[in-house]
């Protein structure tokens, strides 16, 4: 491994251990951190390569938090890029919840840990909605888009008001048919535009 590759894998893998240390929620509440980090601050991507790594990693299988650090570790620093990231944004989460494991009965009964995860949960809805906020003002605003998020979120509302069970991977799905749809019609007008 190259000396200017070693650093960005170390700095990747700091990085991530820092988010994965200070961000409670999960993988959601981190995207905000997280993209603070590589493109304000380290300019390692661009907001368009943010948006589509965050695209990804929630349409993959695991947790969000995991594959975004995981893509991003490998755009940056390839195999051992992504390597380290992964594995720094387990290791805070590993040990926090092994710690607690060992004493979770002493644990749950302390009033002020009870009061401690409920300041910390409104900490987490503000993360996550700053983030989803932060992605929707980067997003193209074509019809396409804007359909498809008025769709969604009529959907969902609706669903959660009639207490209609419509898992979050449906949507997902749905929406990236759609996508494929739409730009193998793109493409076949395209082509018969050129003939």
């Amino acid at each position: 491994m190259k000396k200017e590759q070693f650093k960005k894998t170390l700095s990747v893998f700091l990085t991530f251990l820092k988010i994965g240390a200070f961000t409670f929620g999960g993988g959601y509440a981190m995207i905000a951190l997280i993209e603070n980090e590589f493109i304000s601050k380290k300019k390692w991507l661009t907001e368009d390569e943010f948006l589509d790594i965050v695209a990804i990693a929630e349409s993959t299988p695991g947790p969000v938090a995991i594959n975004s650090a995981t893509f991003i570790g490998y755009k940056v620093g390839s195999f051992f890029g992504a390597l380290a990231a992964t594995v720094a944004v387990c290791i805070p989460s590993f040990l926090v919840i092994y710690i607690i494991s060992l004493f979770l009965d002493r644990f749950l009964s302390f009033e002020l840990v009870s009061f401690a995860f409920k300041g910390i949960q409104v900490c987490v809805l503000y993360l996550i909605f700053t983030a989803g906020i932060g992605m929707l003002k980067k997003i193209q605003k074509t019809a396409f888009n804007c359909a498809i998020l008025a769709v969604v979120f009529s959907a969902m509302v609706l669903f959660t008001l009639f207490a209609v069970k419509f898992s979050t991977v449906y949507y997902i799905l749905i929406c990236g048919v759609f996508g494929v749809a739409v730009y193998a019609l793109k493409t076949f007008k395209k082509k018969g535009a050129e003939k």
